[in-house]
């Protein structure tokens, strides 16, 4: 959420911000010439599209390594005190093998960038754009995972794990029940002329 907002609460939070306007939005462009971060993650999940069923995937390095995703950061102060922190995380246009999944992904800094990327005291913003790319080609895996990553009572180990078979067959839709026939409506009697109440 940008410094600048004056109601937060008439404010959709900008959760991405994209690698190539970066510095000409007035939303992001302070941030990036002072409050860049990086957020930790093991990798990602994308969702698509398949066999006309939404399906989760989890992205991460090939290697194993950890990821470093070059984010936004903003502090917002209300006019009582109030202090509401927010991150935007950089995307830019996928690399062919990523773009499978989705034509955008987020920027990865590589661990020998870190510091250029964090510094902005050192760095300026126009000096550090060079390092929001796309992964190379073949930097990244990814898998299918449970559905089960779409619920978030769940948070364990399991929800990057390749998905196994028994949870595919239980994933499965389920066949539509075949509705019974309707009976038909019983005919009503013939009025023989003396009103009835039942």
């Amino acid at each position: 959420m940008p410094s600048w907002v004056k109601d937060p609460s008439q404010f959709t939070l900008l959760i991405n911000a994209r690698s190539e306007t970066v510095l000409e939005k007035p939303a992001f462009r302070n941030a990036m010439k002072r409050r860049r971060v990086l957020v930790p993650a093991d990798g990602y999940y994308e969702w698509q599209d398949k066999d006309g069923r939404k399906r989760p995937f989890f992205i991460h390095r090939r290697d194993g390594r950890p990821v470093g995703f070059a984010a936004l950061a903003e502090t917002w102060m209300g006019p009582n005190g109030e202090e509401f922190d927010s991150v935007a995380i950089v995307t830019t246009a996928a690399s062919p093998d990523l773009a499978v999944l989705h034509h955008r992904v987020p920027v990865t800094i590589a661990p020998e960038e870190f510091e250029r990327w964090l510094d902005g005291l050192a760095n300026e913003a126009e000096d550090v754009t060079s390092l929001l790319k796309a992964p190379l080609a073949g930097e990244f895996a990814w898998h299918e995972v449970s559905t089960r990553v779409n619920r978030v009572a769940n948070d364990d180990e399991q929800l990057v794990l390749p998905i196994t078979e028994e949870e595919r067959a239980a994933e499965a839709p389920k066949p539509a029940k075949k509705a019974a026939p309707r009976k038909a409506a019983p005919e009503p009697p013939e009025d023989d002329g003396q009103g009835s109440l039942f």
